[in-house]
């Protein structure tokens, strides 16, 4: 009885606290609007280079009723969702490649540091000239910013396996396969979570960095199209798109991650 009702306690002072950090999270936010909207009302800083709260709505508002709006966030979550399933899909295989083949794992590893090393964006024009301007050279350009991490992140993962996990099966002589799929892989299922918590940011960035260069469609389009006409309020909008979008895509990544983690359970 007495641990039945320690634990109701905590559950309590658990959901009290998630209340308190969304309250605080929203607080800052509208303080952030509020400080935002008084600094142009008081003309202390520039409205047509800094825009308002109240711009930026009108902004979008006048993209749904374009009726454009929602093919430009259809656009860039897509080209999000197949660099990042790419970066995941292909991560995986390599890491697992990786780690059953030490002599592989050895050979590709300077390779690896290089490759991680690169400064993607100035990759940009070689990746249009090699794939050519379309939604194939974004998605391209996504995959090169977050695959290398998510091999990187899941293989060293893999290798730093606890031995409790793998000690039972080695004794038991069993396949490096099966080493594998019953020791590895579970232990390390929070390090794949969290590689892909990363990498959905790191998909949107590469996504609108295509989008800058190449793409007619998308929020990264809005973007230049707005930096180019000197619309400004348009640009903050595409920002404020980018920045609640990339906030629906880690949440439903940690939703998918608690889906699974219920799943096994």
């Amino acid at each position: 009885m007495k641990h039945s009702i320690e634990h109701q306690n905590y559950l309590k002072k658990k959901k009290r606290t998630k209340i308190l950090v969304l309250c605080t999270q929203l607080a800052i936010l509208m303080g952030f609007l509020l400080l935002w909207y008084a600094l142009v009302k008081t003309k202390t800083i520039n409205e047509f280079i800094f825009s308002s709260p109240l711009n930026v709505v009108r902004v979008i508002t006048n993209l749904i009723q374009a009726g454009n709006f929602w093919n430009h966030i259809a656009i860039t979550c897509m080209e999000t969702a197949v660099s990042f399933t790419l970066a995941i899909v292909l991560g995986l295989i390599i890491a697992t490649l990786l780690w059953f083949n030490s002599f592989f794992a050895k050979v590709m590893d300077p390779y690896l540091t290089i490759l991680n090393s690169l400064p993607k964006v100035s990759l940009g024009p070689l990746i249009i000239i090699w794939v050519g301007a379309n939604t194939n050279s974004i998605i391209v350009m996504a995959l090169m910013i977050s695959l290398i991490v998510t091999i990187i992140t899941i293989y060293e993962g893999f290798m730093h396996t606890p031995d409790e996990y793998l000690t039972v099966l080695k004794s038991f002589k069993v396949s490096k396969w099966k080493q594998f799929y019953y020791g590895v892989l579970p232990a390390n299922k929070e390090t794949i979570l969290q590689s892909m918590r990363v990498n959905i940011g790191m998909c949107l960035i590469g996504v609108i960095m295509g989008e800058l260069l190449v793409s007619k469609e998308g929020i990264g389009y809005l973007i230049m199209y707005g930096s180019q006409v000197f619309n400004l309020d348009l640009v903050i909008a595409g920002v404020v798109l980018l920045a609640i979008l990339s906030v629906i895509m880690y949440y439903i990544v940690i939703i998918f991650g608690k889906w699974i983690n219920q799943k096994k359970d």
